[in-house]
């Protein structure tokens, strides 16, 4: 599990750097970014909590790092960011013309289907092959907590509900919160999983939170000016389920604000205090 450091930055006395590795998972090469506090770089004998970002489509690795202004607070609290990139690339790897399926759009599931079964198993990678390769090569703990973008929303709640043991808390900006019932979802399952839709479900985090039988924390974030909240996102669906099972989501509607990194960068410093309310609760864990 070797991996090969691409850029080094200096931010907010931590450091913001992008890697690349050979993924057995999705057969291909990946890169991620990830921040590191510079207390976890002074401090190896420490293990830290993480926070995974899944970032959304069209979007790389590099997106949330460059635009989301999250590494002050990050630095502040001590947690380390981790940034995968949201699909499996390269020449060899499937893609379609469209930006919403294909390179950029792996929607974080395990695709069952060709062309896409060879390379699209993002879930597998997100939740098993990139954590261990963190946790092997960084000074963090196996405290985790995951966030999302749209696409990336979708797959931090999917991955959180489907994983509670693994994650402390679960976040999520306008997320995709009932992809069986939306074009996106529609058409990103129906590719990937097969016409079999009972497959889908597995996917979707209105129905998975409705089965939910751990109650892991979710906060959700939905800007009312976002251009895809009626046809795309729905996550009225989201708390429906959530009243129906008394789970208990807290969902914030932000009037003004749209789908766009403007958004994430006014409410992020919310988010990372709600993560470090769970990760910190045995924060420095010694080897």
């Amino acid at each position: 599990m070797t991996i090969e450091l691409v850029s080094s930055t200096r931010s907010f006395d931590g450091s913001q750097r992008q890697y690349k590795h050979d993924s057995d998972v999705l057969n291909c090469p990946m890169h991620f970014s990830i921040f590191l506090p510079q207390e976890a770089e002074i401090a190896p004998e420490y293990r830290y909590p993480v926070l995974y970002w899944l970032s959304g489509l069209t979007c790389t690795d590099t997106n949330f790092s460059q635009k989301a202004g999250a590494q002050r607070l990050a630095a502040e609290l001590g947690i380390v960011l981790v940034i995968p990139d949201t699909s499996p690339r390269g020449k060899d790897v499937a893609d379609d013309p469209s930006y919403d399926l294909g390179q950029g759009a792996g929607f974080y599931v395990n695709a069952t289907q060709q062309p896409w079964k060879l390379h699209y198993r993002m879930y597998d990678y997100i939740v098993d092959e990139l954590p261990a390769l963190i946790e092997a090569h960084f000074p963090v703990s196996q405290r985790r907590a995951i966030s999302g973008h749209s696409m990336g929303g979708h797959g931090a709640l999917v991955i959180g509900l489907r994983n509670p043991e693994r994650y402390t808390s679960i976040s999520a900006f306008s997320p995709i919160c009932n992809p069986i019932a939306c074009p996106w979802g529609e058409k990103a399952l129906g590719a990937y999983l097969g016409a079999d839709t009972t497959s889908w479900e597995e996917y979707d985090a209105s129905v998975l939170l409705g089965r939910a039988t751990t109650h892991v924390p979710i906060l959700v974030s939905q800007g009312d000016d976002d251009e895809f909240l009626e046809q795309q996102l729905r996550p009225e669906a989201l708390q429906m389920a959530a009243g129906a099972c008394n789970y208990p989501l807290r969902l914030e509607h932000h009037a003004g604000y749209d789908h766009s990194y403007y958004f994430i960068a006014s409410f992020i410093e919310e988010h990372l205090r709600f993560h470090a309310d769970y990760l910190l609760k045995r924060h420095k864990t010694a080897i």
